[in-house]
């Protein structure tokens, strides 16, 4: 689809992860084992046929620019388009954009200079593996100024409850965009625009003081615009808090889950790293769990996901937890709703146990 350039704009997406996003943006929180949080929404584009693709970053997007590297991973380290890391640069001394029309302001040039018409932007708490084209057929057939992605839930849980609503009429045109908590039609702040139309309400954005784009250029010219939308079709998650992390990354345990977001589709994409497989030695026991390469397991591991050089050691239990990459629980250590961030280090003896609703989470880098 040469036609449509990417756009995952992170702006307003700070420190939701808590301890979590000390040290990185959200997008570059790990997730299920192997990837990141931003790898569904960045495969998603890619496997869309989208081949230039931009990031709004806002802070602490080190680790990011680390894990996407030159976007190799993702067949976006080419001539023509690819992939660009985008920092806040403000160097215009007359600018008085605000918000993420900061980020829109300044990289006008990303846009002018494709010569594709339409753009899909997205943040990357939405994790889904379903591509766009779908989408840009119907936003190119009616000829729509906007067609926002939705995903219609069964249940309404606290992770949806900060989420833009539809309302629509029976031809699939937006009629509103509300905060109604009965409504159960979710706005996944994904959307396809025509890039002359975003040009536009960017102006009259920053014309008017306005600091989101969405909400002051789509959501309050809604009467003037043609904005339809579209369900998202598969597996939906949204990821914005803690609890909601933890709870989507045990979901995926369960075997029909993991096949819905991983299977359905195209692969998701993340940087490759090259690890030997994980070692069971024989005091090990693991049970319903999920274990990245790298790992060696000495002790007991159930209803976990591991990711990748985890090392536990003989007599730990580690149980219903999340521990990332590189940590290293000592002996005689038990562990429970427990979240460890990269490279953490528990001591022998201890013990830690949070739960379902709020686990316990350890900070990147500690020794406990």
């Amino acid at each position: 689809m040469g036609d449509l350039m990417g756009l995952i704009n992170l702006e307003h997406e700070q420190d939701f992860l808590e301890e979590l996003t000390y040290f990185r943006c959200g997008a570059a929180a790990p997730f299920a084992g192997r990837y990141r949080l931003v790898d569904f929404t960045l495969s998603n584009m890619v496997n869309s046929g989208v081949s230039e693709v931009a990031i709004f970053t806002n802070s602490k997007y080190r680790s990011l620019m680390d894990h996407l590297g030159t976007g190799a991973d993702w067949e976006l380290a080419r001539r023509h388009g690819g992939l660009f890391i985008l920092p806040p640069d403000w160097n215009d001394p007359t600018d008085v954009s605000r918000g993420d029309l900061k980020h829109f302001h300044n990289n006008r040039d990303y846009f002018h200079r494709s010569k594709a018409s339409h753009v899909v932007i997205s943040g990357s708490q939405f994790i889904s593996n379903a591509h766009y084209k779908k989408a840009f057929k119907l936003h190119l057939e009616r000829e729509a100024d906007v067609t926002c992605i939705t995903t219609e839930v069964d249940t309404l849980e606290p992770e949806h409850m900060s989420q833009l609503r539809i309302e629509h009429d029976n031809d699939g045109w937006v009629t509103g965009f509300t905060n109604d908590h009965e409504n159960k039609h979710v706005f996944t702040n994904a959307y396809i625009i025509k890039k002359e139309v975003l040009l536009k309400l960017l102006d009259e954005c920053i014309a008017y003081h306005k600091d989101h784009f969405f909400l002051g250029g789509v959501k309050e010219n809604l009467d003037s615009l043609a904005v339809q939308y579209i369900n998202s079709e598969g597996c939906s998650i949204f990821i914005n808090s803690i609890k909601s992390f933890y709870k989507h990354n045990m979901n995926l345990l369960q075997p029909d889950n993991y096949r819905s977001l991983f299977f359905k589709n195209e692969f998701i994409r993340t940087k490759i790293s090259n690890e030997p497989p994980a070692k069971y030695r024989e005091s090990s026991k693991v049970t319903t769990s999920m274990l990245a390469n790298g790992c060696v397991i000495d002790g007991e591991v159930s209803g976990s996901i591991l990711f990748r050089g985890v090392k536990v050691h003989k007599g730990t239990k580690v149980k219903n937890s999340i521990v990332m990459q590189r940590c290293i629980i000592e002996e005689g250590v038990h562990l429970e709703n427990v979240i460890l961030d990269k490279d953490v280090r528990i001591t022998a003896g201890q013990t830690f146990i949070g739960s379902k609703d709020k686990p316990f989470v350890v900070a990147k880098r500690q020794t406990i």
